[in-house]
């Protein structure tokens, strides 16, 4: 297996496709006058995201509510939770949402609350994900065990004949496997291979953030709850569990419809080591669109339902991707390249299990 830095994209751009790209988008911004970052309908959600997160908990702790309304306060809450997390962390940590670095680093943090960690959110995301993208043993959002197998390129079990019909149960758990296991597992590894996105944070450092924002995460979600509120111990536990499944389930499947997709190519580099092509244009092969012209999943899902432009230009908020997206499709197609697209949610989400129905079938051994 190639290592991260033997890995090399190509630099045949003959057509000069980003650089053309590239030129437009800064037009549109110039021309406009506007900054690339967040503007005040990004400050606007951000409140409302917030209020969707944290009001319900206040009114469980303080109301005597009954059990239906305790369990539909928890699932608003997951939507909140999965919402700051497309629409606030997400752009604050590819610093997009603010010109200001430090109010991108404090909403970044955001994360913290949701059960993750920023560290390794952006080794993972900014790094892994948007370096490699769809690229087998480089981009972790392909790799999910034995339990689910995405690209063909993947080791294939058994179990994988019914991964179309198991996967949305276990898509539930991803907030909580952030929780419990996956940030201690990651930042082992990623310190261990020496990964950062940025200044390369001091091991004991990295350990005791980690350690103490889940002290601080649990005691706030269920310690406190627990100890100091008349609630039984199990609902809190139960009401947790429920919060962290719809917003597994939301930000699960809202990733897998732009990348683990029929649309979407899962290329391996040459046995040099080398990628057919450009990073730029890498992207557009790799990275699908979804219903870009329903406002609610515009709003909702940060423009990650935009995840072509965004894959290009990471650093420019969400906000604007649907001014820009018309620029990025058109000189796509003016340079014959492809800009992959399903207009609705509900054929992206057909795309994608079929995709997981047909990795999930035993492969043909060529000889």
């Amino acid at each position: 297996m190639l290592t991260n830095n033997q890995l090399k994209f190509s630099r045949l751009d003959s057509g000069k496709f980003f650089r053309t790209l590239n030129k437009r988008v800064n037009a549109y911004f110039k021309e406009n006058e506007i900054q690339r970052t967040g503007n005040w309908k990004l400050h606007l959600k951000t409140v409302i995201m917030f209020s969707i997160y944290l009001t319900p908990y206040f009114l469980l702790l303080t109301l005597d509510m009954p059990t239906w309304a305790q369990v539909l306060m928890t699932m608003v809450m997951g939507v909140g939770m999965a919402g700051i997390g497309m629409n606030v962390m997400h752009d604050a940590n590819h610093g997009a949402y603010s010109s200001k670095k430090w109010i991108n680093k404090v909403l970044g943090s955001s994360i913290y609350i949701l059960a993750g960690n920023v560290y390794n959110w952006q080794v993972q995301h900014n790094v892994l994900h948007h370096t490699y993208t769809n690229i087998h043993g480089h981009d972790e959002d392909l790799e999910a065990g034995r339990v689910l197998r995405f690209s063909n390129h993947a080791k294939w079990h058994k179990l994988h004949k019914f991964q179309h019909y198991y996967s949305i149960i276990l898509y539930g758990l991803l907030t909580f496997n952030w929780a419990i296991t996956s940030d201690f597992l990651q930042t082992k590894r990623y310190l261990k291979r020496k990964l950062s996105f940025g200044k390369f944070p001091k091991p004991s450092a990295q350990w005791g953030t980690l350690i103490l924002t889940k002290i601080i995460y649990f005691s706030i979600w269920l310690v406190i709850p627990i100890l100091f509120f008349d609630i039984a111990w199990y609902k809190i536990l139960i009401g947790f569990f429920i919060m962290h499944y719809v917003a597994g389930v939301i930000l699960s499947i809202v990733f897998q419809l732009a990348h683990v997709i029929e649309a979407a190519d899962m290329p391996l580099p040459e046995p040099s080591g080398t990628m057919k092509n450009t990073w730029a244009i890498h992207q557009l092969f790799t990275t699908v669109n979804f219903s870009t012209k329903n406002r609610i999943m515009n709003w909702f899902t940060g423009g990650l339902n935009h995840q072509v432009e965004h894959h290009i230009f990471p650093n420019i908020s969400h906000v604007h991707y649907t001014k820009i997206s018309k620029i990025v499709r058109e000189t796509a197609l003016e340079f014959n390249l492809p800009y992959n697209e399903y207009k609705t949610t509900r054929k992206a989400i057909i795309a994608h299990f079929k995709h997981l129905k047909e990795m999930g079938q035993k492969p043909i051994l060529t000889a």
